[in-house]
């Protein structure tokens, strides 16, 4: 066993008290869900159901939604078959319920990385198999998952080049931690290479796609985007979706530019963490007098004279790409001394709006490939080509050949899902016949 790994087990082993002092604070502070913070340290709120149950794990928002379309397909096919999904933040648990999950799917909070929290976890759930979303390894819980003999699967993982250069320096426990899984499918070739030179074994690598580019649309909340439609009264609406706050100004400044030549286009803006949404308004505000600047979280409407309205709320961003035909799919403008890695842009191209995105979509820079293949998104480098490209966009005639070309790459999408479909299958076969998950 790497010596790191071995350093990490010892802390882990004498960790509660840690770990119950910083679920406390992040409580105190508002950080965690005062009526389920004992999830964390492994007390189940709801029962177990009877059956196979497959467990699920995934960081926070954005991965856990990235599940959802393959939980409801297995639920689907397996009729006597039950979820469990575990995440770590309170957004998560907050979209996942405005979203609404699948029948048979439980969420849970993810217990604290210590014994006494995974033995009560394991314990109560008895879960028969564990999947992992993306790259969320913790080694004490992967370590008795594999202990305990669960068929383990990691699926949708991606190596960021940070994350690269982070585990370049820990090579030996990167390896040693996804050797536990039976199966490991990676979302692009670039990935599966950055792994193999961080330990993980190439023979149970396999590339699958991105999982979100093959998910359902968002769900719509259709009497309230009826209601913002009353408001906005027809006028011109361009979105910029999980904004980072480093490009906020420059998308303010796009605004600007805009209305000089059309005076009356609303700006719907989602910041990535609507707990920053102050500094999304700041940044409204060196531009746009306080009454041009409304937020959702306010409950403030959109009347007349307001110019940037900011959706500062959590698991809404099916309404915003509704009521907009152009959307800017966010971290990927150009900022000075910042790196920023762009946004898949498939939540968008689902619902029809046309992908405008920055020069810096590092994460998703085969997703942004293949569309500008197929002249399915537009790249502006600056708030004036922005600013360009919103006006122009809201031709409906402009608009159509990217979004024929967005469609024919939507058409290609299912692959990542047929894969991790067959992949559980191989975990449920396995299952039945006691042999462990197929590769």
């Amino acid at each position: 066993m790497p010596l790191l790994l071995r350093l990490y087990l010892a802390f882990a082993a004498v960790s509660a008290p840690f770990w119950r002092l910083v679920l406390w604070i992040r409580q105190r502070q508002g950080r965690e869900d005062p009526r389920r913070g004992r999830e964390k340290l492994g007390h189940a709120s709801q029962s177990r159901p009877e059956g196979v149950l497959l467990w699920f794990h995934a960081v926070s928002v954005g991965e856990a939604q990235a599940l959802v379309t393959l939980l409801d397909r297995l639920t689907a096919a397996h009729g006597d078959l039950n979820i469990l999904l575990t995440t770590h933040t309170t957004a998560s648990a907050e979209a996942l319920e405005r979203r609404g999950l699948p029948r048979r799917v439980i969420h849970q909070f993810a217990p604290a990385d210590y014994p006494g929290a995974l033995n009560r976890f394991m314990a109560h759930w008895r879960p028969d198999a564990l999947i992992v979303a993306e790259a969320d390894l913790w080694p004490l819980m992967l370590r008795k998952a594999r202990r305990a003999g669960l068929p383990m699967v990691l699926i949708n993982t991606h190596v960021t080049e940070r994350r690269y250069r982070r585990r370049r320096r820990m090579v030996a426990t990167n390896g040693a931690l996804m050797d536990l899984f039976d199966r490991i499918l990676v979302q692009d070739a670039e990935s599966m290479a950055r792994y193999r030179d961080l330990g993980a074994p190439a023979a149970k690598m396999s590339v699958m796609g991105v999982l979100k580019a093959a998910s359902d649309p968002l769900p719509d909340r259709p009497e309230a985007r009826a209601l913002l439609e009353a408001q906005i009264a027809g006028r011109p609406v361009w979105l910029a979706a999980s904004t980072k706050s480093v490009e906020e100004p420059q998308l303010m400044q796009a605004q600007a530019l805009a209305l000089e030549v059309l005076p009356d286009l609303l700006f719907l803006i989602a910041p990535r963490k609507p707990a920053e949404a102050d500094g999304t308004e700041a940044a409204a505000r060196a531009h746009f007098p306080a009454e041009a600047i409304a937020r959702r979280s306010r409950g403030e409407p959109i009347t007349a004279a307001t110019r940037v309205y900011i959706a500062d709320t959590i698991g809404e961003m099916g309404l915003w790409y509704r009521l907009a035909p152009v959307a800017y799919t966010g971290n990927s403008l150009r900022v000075p001394g910042v790196t920023l890695t762009g946004k898949n842009p498939f939540e968008a191209v689902a619902l029809g709006a046309l992908v405008l995105h920055g020069p810096d979509t590092g994460n998703f820079a085969e997703a942004y490939a293949r569309l500008k293949a197929a002249g399915g998104a537009l790249e502006v480098a600056d708030a004036a080509a922005m600013a360009r490209a919103v006006v122009a966009a809201q031709d409906p005639a402009f608009r159509a050949p990217y979004l024929a070309g967005a469609a024919r790459v939507q058409a290609e999408n299912q692959h990542p899902l047929e894969v991790s479909l067959k992949a559980m299958e191989a975990v449920l076969d396995g299952l039945l016949d006691g042999r462990p998950a197929s590769r």
